[in-house]
């Protein structure tokens, strides 16, 4: 009776932990993939590429690279681009802007004077590494002699 007692305990108690571990990865996975869906969905010549560490990267002719980051450690969704110019071209800027506003859900208006805002302080005064706060966001602008880059990203405690 205790042999057969201890058996189903032990076995309830495997079967609770893969159930736990099983549906705690999926639901991650599919949430970040169903933004990547939308931004294929509604920005013309983006295309979905590989999935690695919880990157999706995706690529569009406006931009040398592009990646969509989902709920790290320090933030809860992340998009990184990066133009082949050091000055970045409006069309660039455009696309940002609208990657932002469907991964964040907020106006494309607002998104747009965010970036524009980041991308336009880099320079003599401001450096080539500037960091700024915009409706919760974070978003970074690095340039180097060649290309510049912008990422956006929101932290886990907002």
């Amino acid at each position: 009776m205790i042999k057969n007692a201890a058996t189903s305990i032990a076995l309830a108690l495997l079967a609770g932990v893969l159930f736990a571990l099983s549906g705690a990865s999926p639901a991650r996975a599919d949430r970040c993939d169903d933004l990547a869906a939308q931004l294929k969905n509604q920005i013309d010549g983006l295309t979905v590429g590989k999935t690695a560490a919880n990157v999706i990267y995706l690529s569009h002719p406006q931009v040398k690279e592009l990646s969509l980051g989902c709920a790290g450690r320090s933030y809860s969704n992340q998009l990184f681009a990066k133009a082949g110019a050091r000055k970045p071209a409006d069309a660039f800027v455009d696309l940002a802007a609208s990657g932002a506003a469907i991964v964040f859900t907020l106006p494309k208006d607002d998104m747009l004077k965010g970036v524009t805002r980041c991308i336009k302080r880099m320079g003599l005064i401001h450096g080539d590494d500037v960091s700024t706060r915009y409706r919760r966001l974070d978003m970074r602008c690095v340039r180097t002699k060649t290309e510049a880059s912008i990422t956006i990203s929101r932290s886990t405690d907002q």
